[in-house]
């Protein structure tokens, strides 16, 4: 008996096509318009994270008589807390050491006796102002570095929220107008999609020149925070995408 495959191949697909119209749920064409709408804000970072690295060091010539990091730290926590700062503001972030002296060991057996502990810490401060009235309080020879890590602000999450709200808000008015320019009418949402966000990192307008100013007052005992020195705003901008029904 012969088999007509080409027959059973063709009825075979008559069959999977019936199915599928079957299963397949008839959906009603609907008339939609995508759109971004977005929002955004510059806001004063109110969250200023300083690292500040003390130094052990000598007093003398001989390396004999040395002021201790233990000193230096007393007076960096109570300058803080002089300031008005929580104590919970000032962290250590690492703890190192060396000798100012190496070479001096370079090709011999002996161990250096004159290590010096060095300690790095962040401190987070609201105002600029503050941190040269806390460096003036610790001993300038004791201060190895000061700069400035990092911003933020204390209710960025409620700027996010806020931004993103305004952007759907956005998106709608923006369906409207075009619509209306053609005489339609927007419908209710249909899809949202984040479609971007960004945040600047703030910064002075001159990093290197106020991190080495900054060192500079440590030493001095003067003022970092004049006029001469500005701050750039977070600016935070949010996309969203939405897909919105043509009545």
């Amino acid at each position: 008996m012969k088999v007509n495959y080409l027959v059973i191949s063709l009825l075979f697909l008559v069959g999977l096509t019936k199915l599928q119209a079957q299963t397949t749920p008839n959906q009603p064409y609907v008339k939609k318009i995508e759109v971004t709408g977005s929002a955004e804000m510059e806001v004063i970072p109110d969250e200023i994270y300083f690292n500040i690295s003390l130094k052990e060091y000598f007093t003398d010539k001989s390396n004999k008589t040395k002021v201790a990091i233990e000193t230096l730290e007393k007076q960096l926590q109570q300058a803080v807390k002089d300031a008005g700062i929580a104590k919970e503001n000032l962290q250590i972030e690492n703890i190192y050491g060396g000798t100012p002296n190496w070479w001096l060991y370079t090709n011999k057996k002996e161990k250096p006796t004159d290590i010096l502990e060095k300690k790095r810490y962040v401190l987070k401060v609201s105002d600029l102002s503050k941190i040269d009235n806390i460096l003036s309080k610790v001993d300038g020879k004791g201060i190895e570095n000061v700069n400035i890590g990092r911003y933020n602000h204390s209710k960025m999450a409620e700027y996010r929220k806020e931004l993103k709200i305004k952007a759907l808000q956005a998106a709608k008015e923006k369906a409207g107008y075009l619509l209306q320019s053609i005489g339609e009418q927007v419908g209710g949402v249909l899809e949202v999609h984040e479609a971007g966000d960004t945040e600047g990192m703030p910064m002075p307008y001159n990093q290197a020149y106020l991190s080495n100013r900054i060192s500079q007052v440590a030493m001095e005992g003067g003022d970092a925070t004049g006029s001469e020195i500005d701050f750039k705003k977070i600016k935070i901008r949010y996309e969203i995408q939405a897909f919105f029904s043509i009545k």
